[in-house]
């Protein structure tokens, strides 16, 4: 299974401030444990929303809104993990070095299987041959 993780965004990180030398150290620790038990796919860590944009369709048109947005909407980071519960994805969130009031969210990423008859077998190929050529870009 895999999981997105949302490191939900706060005032601290939407003021541009970067982290202390000792946070990203311990960090950077916990990201090498998550790789050396082969739990962690990809993670990083986003610009604030000063610098972000939005598009939003409306009326059968894309519109464009420049940020800042309000934190209480954002993300400041992500991972995305492999485990084999949900379970387990806790069990390795609960160990990350956050302070006190940080919020992390866990969502499932759906899979082919989740989408019923609606995935035909000549979508699915179709998903797997771009799977397939992403993967050769890495």
């Amino acid at each position: 299974m895999r999981f997105m993780v949302f490191v939900r965004a706060d005032q601290q990180s939407e003021s541009g401030a970067l982290p202390r030398e000792e946070d990203f150290a311990a960090m950077s620790k916990f990201n090498e444990e998550l790789v050396n038990a082969g739990v962690m796919l990809t993670g990083e860590g986003l610009q604030r929303s000063a610098e972000a944009a939005r598009i939003a369709w409306k009326d059968g048109r894309a519109e464009v809104m420049e940020g800042p947005f309000p934190a209480s909407e954002l993300v400041c980071g992500f991972w995305m993990i492999q485990v084999k519960s949900r379970d387990e994805a806790l069990d390795w969130m609960r160990l990350a070095p956050f302070p006190d009031g940080a919020v992390l969210e866990l969502r499932r990423v759906l899979e082919a299987e989740d989408f019923g008859e609606a995935f035909t077998p000549e979508l699915r190929e179709a998903e797997e041959r771009m799977r397939a050529r992403l993967d050769g870009q890495t």
